[in-house]
C-alpha cells in the first residue's frame, strides 16, 4: 500500500541524499519505508529511531532480508528524550511525515544537533489536501509554508529549489544546517497562515 503513495528511493534522491553522505538519521522509521533505501545509498550507517517496538522490529526484519548491515535500530521516544546520538553524528536527517507533531520544534532542534555543519535535513509531508488517502487530520496537518517557517526559525537554510513537489500526495524541502551560528529560538505562538500551528 505504501509503495503506491510514494517512491522512496526517488524521493530520497530528489531530497539530496547521495552516496557522499556517510551517516543518516531516520526520525520515526515506521516500517522502514525510507530507512532501507537510505541504507543502500549512504557510505556509513542509518540510525533508525521509533517509539514503537513493532516498528523497530519490522524495520529490522526488512534490513535483514535485504542483507543490510548498516542499519542501527533504536526504540526510543526521541521527542521526549532526544535521539541519544552524539552531536554532529550525521550528514543527513529525515523528518518525514512527522512535523504535525505537537513538539515540532523539539524535533527540529534535535535534527540540528545531530547534523554536522552543512548537513542536510529532508522534510516531507502529506499535501494540505483533505483528498489524500492517508495523513493526519487537516486540523494538525502543516502547510508547506509552515514547515519552511519552522525550520528557518530553528536556523536552517532552505536549499534550492525550495518547495519540491512529490506526487501524487506529498511535498518536501531540503534544508541545510549552516556552518556558522546556532539554532534559533522559536517564538511562543507563530503567526497563523491559514492552517493549524
Amino acid at each position: 500500500m505504501w509503495q503506491g503513495f510514494f517512491d522512496p528511493a526517488t524521493i530520497l534522491a530528489r531530497l539530496g541524499l547521495t552516496s557522499a553522505c556517510r551517516n543518516a538519521v531516520d526520525f520515526g522509521c515506521g516500517y522502514g519505508t525510507f530507512t532501507i533505501p537510505a541504507a543502500r545509498v549512504v557510505l556509513g550507517t542509518v540510525f533508525a529511531l521509533d517509539i514503537e517496538a513493532e516498528m523497530v522490529e519490522a524495520t529490522r526484519c526488512k534490513a535483514e532480508d535485504a542483507g543490510l548491515q548498516n542499519v542501527d535500530l533504536r526504540q526510543r521516544d526521541f521527542v521526549a528524550e532526544g535521539s541519544g546520538l552524539a552531536a554532529g553524528t550525521a550528514d543527513y536527517a529525515m523528518l518525514f511525515n512527522i512535523l504535525h507533531a505537537e513538539e515540532k520544534f523539539a524535533l527540529l532542534r534535535e535534527a540540528w544537533r545531530v547534523l554536522k555543519a552543512e548537513g542536510k535535513l529532508g522534510v516531507i509531508h502529506w499535501n494540505y489536501d483533505a483528498g489524500t488517502p492517508r495523513g493526519p487530520s487537516m486540523e494538525i496537518r502543516p502547510r508547506p509554508e509552515q514547515c519552511r517557517s519552522w525550520a528557518e526559525q530553528v536556523g536552517f537554510d532552505v536549499l534550492p529549489p525550495g518547495l519540491v513537489d512529490l506526487p501524487p500526495h506529498h511535498y518536501g524541502f531540503v534544508f541545510r544546517r549552516p556552518r556558522a551560528g546556532g539554532p534559533g529560538r522559536e517564538v511562543g505562538v507563530l503567526p497563523r497562515t491559514g492552517g493549524a500551528q
